[in-house]
């Protein structure tokens, strides 16, 4: 079989597997969602739950507790295989998040049993180290695509994080057949995405333009923001709290006794029902995404599973809504802007943001969308979710073949 020909297959069986396993993924975290608010006493168990993910991770996670930085690394400087157990576990310790009540995401789920998937099949194709790393950027990128129903923005993300500016065409479409595959397998179990309603979109004047950077520069502040408060919350309690399960299980507690403070339980989780709500006229409290990255970075940061980025879409999200009390733009239009933005300051990945934007929210908003996350990556520093992919600069992306 030619090369040419291999990719494909390898790609539509990446897709495959990527998309399956994203769309049990979603089932079973919806209902884990479901049966903790029908019982929001649950939340009081987040400690226990915490405790066995430590526990789990020292016992079988051997190099898997170090998730996507591990994938990075393999992709910069291939030395081992992705342990066979790490989609497992992750599948496993991101529901017991969830389910209890952690603050956290879903894509980091996606990528890491993207990936791990994957890297199964370079043995039996017998792949050499760069072209194991392209297996391994097509994992990362059917995974991300499959769980947000966003294959372009995950072909690009797949690409972007891992070196800013190597982005070649031999990697990307081999990615981006693997997305797509991932996102239509992943429908075709019969999983659905959320909707969000945007509404009519601002003319594209140096008015809106000029506004749309503002904003931006606003959430890029927040992506900052975000990102110290983790790396703290997880240097802090790593050096005081050596124990893995011991950790988590503080990390639980603490955020239960948040959730009591702030009687509330719209910080835990997801936040997809706050998220929703933050695209139309509804009231929001100002201090929505400063409680939100609170409950994530003790959440993330003492251990539980899960990802950042659904956090991230409700930090940006309801900061967007509070900015339309200041900016000339819709509620929805600032929402829909926070909510690519964010990410894209967090991540260093502006073209990856603005494609999910488009996908997500429409053609019209890529004007806006594009210079609110190129303002946003610029202003949130140096510092990214996926740190890893500066770990090797002897390899990059450009030298895949």
């Amino acid at each position: 079989m030619k090369r040419e020909g291999l990719w494909i297959v390898l790609a539509l069986l990446v897709g495959t597997m990527a998309g399956s396993a994203s769309a049990l993924f979603l089932t079973l975290l919806a209902r884990a969602t479901e049966a903790r608010e029908a019982h929001w006493w649950i939340i009081w168990l987040l400690p226990l739950a915490g405790a066995l993910t430590g526990w789990l991770y020292a016992r079988f996670g051997q190099e898997s507790g170090r998730g996507s930085q591990l994938i990075l690394e393999e992709i910069h400087a291939p030395a081992q295989k992705l342990p066979r157990g790490m989609a497992p576990l992750v599948l496993i310790a991101t529901l017991l998040t969830h389910l209890f009540g952690g603050s956290a995401g879903r894509e980091g789920t996606g990528v890491q049993m993207g990936a791990a998937l994957a890297d199964q099949l370079s043995a039996p194709f017998r792949l050499k180290a760069e072209e194991r790393r392209l297996l391994l950027v097509m994992g990362l990128a059917s995974g991300f695509g499959a769980v947000f129903g966003t294959p372009l923005a995950g072909a690009v993300f797949g690409v972007e994080i891992l070196k800013r500016g190597h982005m070649r065409t031999s990697a990307l479409f081999p990615a981006l057949l693997a997305s797509m595959a991932g996102h239509f397998v992943c429908l075709a179990w019969g999983t659905r995405h959320h909707v969000y309603e945007i509404g009519a979109l601002p003319s594209l004047t140096p008015s809106s333009l000029g506004w749309a950077l503002l904003a931006g520069v606003a959430f890029g502040l927040l992506a900052r923001l975000f990102l110290g408060a983790t790396h703290l919350a997880t240097d802090w309690l790593r050096k005081r709290v050596p124990h893995p399960s011991l950790r988590p299980f503080l990390g639980g507690l603490a955020v239960a006794i948040l959730a009591a403070i702030f009687q509330t339980h719209r910080y835990l989780g997801l936040g997809d029902p706050v998220i929703r709500a933050s695209f139309v006229e509804s009231t929001l409290a100002w201090w929505d995404p400063f409680a939100k990255i609170l409950f994530t970075a003790i959440t993330l940061g003492s251990g539980f599973k899960g990802g950042e980025v659904t956090p991230l879409f409700f930090v940006g999200s309801t900061a967007g809504h509070a900015l339309s009390a200041w900016l000339p733009l819709p509620t929805a239009t600032l929402a829909g802007l926070g909510f690519v933005s964010v990410f894209a300051g967090a991540a260093n990945a502006p073209l990856a943001s603005t494609l999910m934007a488009v996908e997500l929210f429409g053609g019209n908003v890529a004007g806006l969308a594009a210079v609110s996350c190129l303002a946003s990556s610029l202003l949130s520093g140096e510092r990214s979710l996926y740190e890893g992919r500066q770990s090797r600069e002897s390899t990059s992306l450009s030298e895949l073949r």
